[in-house]
């Protein structure tokens, strides 16, 4: 495992020297260290580049780590990760992603994870994107998440990118059965010239299934970022999509939230508000000794919860 990856890790997974527990670190493509545990176990996929994740049944308190780093430019790395999280699981899975490039010519980091959580599993989680790196050369990272939600089971996804990305597709989808519930905590940073488009379909299918999808994004610079959901009703069911937005700069911001109603007991609700940062927030913060700048940053912080 070289130096860049080691800081790439510090940020993306809080890596401290060492994981405890079961991990799989990607490194330009290749396994830069591995470990199962008693009840997850990490196997190579045998027809695709990527992993497989099994969780076993009743699994509690367990984290797993899959953090994946491309180092330099000229490398397209593209992943398939499968989960599968047995009846009655509760754990924790980190999925931070970073890109480097010193040179003139591109990095990209492809991850695409399916998620298959049985009845009543439980599972948080987390993912931290950053781009860095003196280079010309773009970084790219373009993750993709299939979700399949079973009876009683519920996803918490909390994905943050932290910024020096300079393009991003995020593509996910989530189909939920009886009493599934999804939440997601999407949080974007960019600046300069970058662009981030995100693009969420959640069908509630079962019975009483939920889901509270909201975005949070900051634009600065001149960047571009777009966000488009849509939250399906096919049974009983509650839904709730919302994108808020900081501009500043040039920045620009594009709210596409959607709803469609197939049963007429599905409660769905969508919530859009994009504007730059209010006057008198920065002016009470400039009356506690901050420069303009520094308050500036406080209220983005206190935003996106960076």
């Amino acid at each position: 495992m070289n130096k860049i990856t080691d800081e790439l890790l510090k940020i993306v997974s809080d890596f401290t020297g060492e994981f405890k527990g079961a991990f799989n670190i990607r490194e330009n493509g290749e396994c830069a260290g591995r470990q199962s545990s008693k009840n997850i176990q990490i196997e190579s996929k045998k027809d695709a580049p990527g992993l497989i994740i099994k969780i076993a049944e009743n699994t509690k308190d367990e984290t797993v780590y899959i953090p994946a780093c491309v180092t330099h430019g000229n490398f397209d790395d593209l992943v398939y990760n499968d989960f599968y999280v047995g009846k009655n699981a509760d754990v924790t899975i980190v999925a931070g992603c970073g890109v480097h490039t010193d040179t003139e010519e591109d990095a990209r980091h492809n991850g695409i994870h399916k998620f298959i959580l049985e009845e009543n599993a439980k599972v948080l989680y987390q993912e931290k994107h950053i781009g860095t790196g003196k280079g010309t050369g773009a970084k790219k990272i373009d993750p993709v998440t299939e979700c399949e939600l079973k009876k009683g089971s519920s996803l918490t996804m909390d994905t943050i990118q932290i910024g020096g990305v300079d393009k991003t597709t995020r593509k996910t989808t989530a189909s939920l059965g009886e009493d599934a519930k999804l939440i997601i905590r999407e949080r974007i940073m960019t600046d300069g010239d970058e662009t981030a488009d995100t693009d969420f379909t959640v069908s509630l299918n079962g019975k009483n299934s939920a889901a509270d999808v909201v975005s949070r994004s900051v634009a600065k610079g001149n960047s571009k970022q777009s966000y488009i959901s849509n939250i399906i009703g096919n049974n009983i069911s509650k839904g709730h999509t919302e994108c808020d937005a900081i501009l500043v700069d040039n920045g620009t911001v594009t709210a596409s939230p959607r709803l469609t109603a197939n049963n007429c007991d599905s409660e769905l609700i969508h919530e859009a508000a994009i504007g730059k940062i209010a006057g008198e927030q920065l002016l009470k913060l400039r009356t506690l000794g901050l420069t303009e700048e520094e308050a500036e940053q406080k209220i983005i912080q206190g935003f996106i919860g960076e």
